[in-house]
């Protein structure tokens, strides 16, 4: 049984994406992964609150508000095996149910400009912590995940690229059929 997730890059507009965007030249500069088509179950390292940028976290993404709501994003899939995708839930759900003891891993985003990875315990930015669950999952990753950026993310060769654009315009596409049909 095979099952396919979704690698979303996002350009999200905060001050943040945008210094990281200063660093890569890159547009995209938030990661996430989400488990359905329709982003429904989509998790990252960012923002808890949205008028706080420094209450980092691990948690599960709403895709249709927020800092989303306007966002441009490329998404991305990858076809899995039920072994990889249990993997992956696995991690996903306990570092959910232990959501408040994980931090934002701003310190490593210098290690990335410094090309020296710096090691937090329970601390990850949005594509170290994507890297390295693609990594648990038993999916190739020649880099060490602590210094890949979203960009790095969207040079996997097992990575297809499904859509380019308005988030909010993907996400009306997926979801309203389901929503009428479903």
């Amino acid at each position: 049984m095979a099952h396919t997730i979704y690698i979303v890059l996002t350009k999200t507009g905060t001050l943040l994406s945008k210094a990281i965007g200063m660093y890569t030249g890159k547009e995209m500069n938030h990661a996430s992964i989400a488990f359905d088509e329709g982003l429904f179950e989509m998790y990252s390292f960012g923002r808890r609150q949205l008028n706080n940028p420094l209450s980092g976290g691990f948690l599960r993404e709403d895709a249709e508000r927020g800092l989303f709501e306007s966002a441009d994003c490329v998404i991305y899939r990858c076809r899995i095996s039920h072994y990889q995708y249990l993997e992956m839930m696995k991690i996903v759900r306990y570092m959910y149910w232990n959501r408040d003891r994980y931090k934002y891993n701003f310190i490593g985003l210098f290690g990335v400009v410094m090309q020296k990875e710096v090691r937090r315990e329970r601390a990850y930015f949005c594509s170290q912590f994507v890297a390295t669950l693609l990594k648990v999952g038993g999916l190739k990753i020649v880099q060490n995940p602590a210094l890949m950026t979203p960009h790095c993310l969207a040079q996997l060769p097992y990575l297809e690229k499904v859509y380019a654009g308005k988030l909010a315009d993907y996400l009306h596409a997926v979801r309203e059929p389901a929503m009428m049909y479903g």
